[in-house]
C-alpha cells in the first residue's frame, strides 16, 4: 500500500499487517468452528459452535472496517 493511502486512514503499514494477520485468524476461526459444527451430534454443542463462529465472522467484519 502507498503511504498516502495509509495516512487517510490514520494507519501505519505495521498497523495494516497487524490488521491483516487478525482478520485472517478470525477468518480461520469462524471456518473451523463452523466445520465442527456441522459434524456435531450435540445439538447445544452445535448451537454454540454456531453462534461463535457468527461471534468470529462479526469481529472479522469490524476488523475489515478500519481498511476502509
Amino acid at each position: 500500500m502507498e503511504k498516502e493511502e495509509i495516512a487517510v486512514n490514520n494507519l501505519t503499514e505495521l498497523e495494516v499487517e497487524n490488521l491483516r494477520h487478525l482478520i485472517g485468524g478470525h477468518a480461520t476461526v469462524a471456518k473451523k468452528l463452523e466445520t465442527y459444527a456441522q459434524s456435531c451430534t450435540d445439538p447445544q454443542l452445535k448451537t454454540m459452535l454456531q453462534r461463535d463462529a457468527q461471534s468470529a465472522r462479526q469481529a472479522q467484519q469490524q476488523l475489515l472496517n478500519f481498511l476502509g
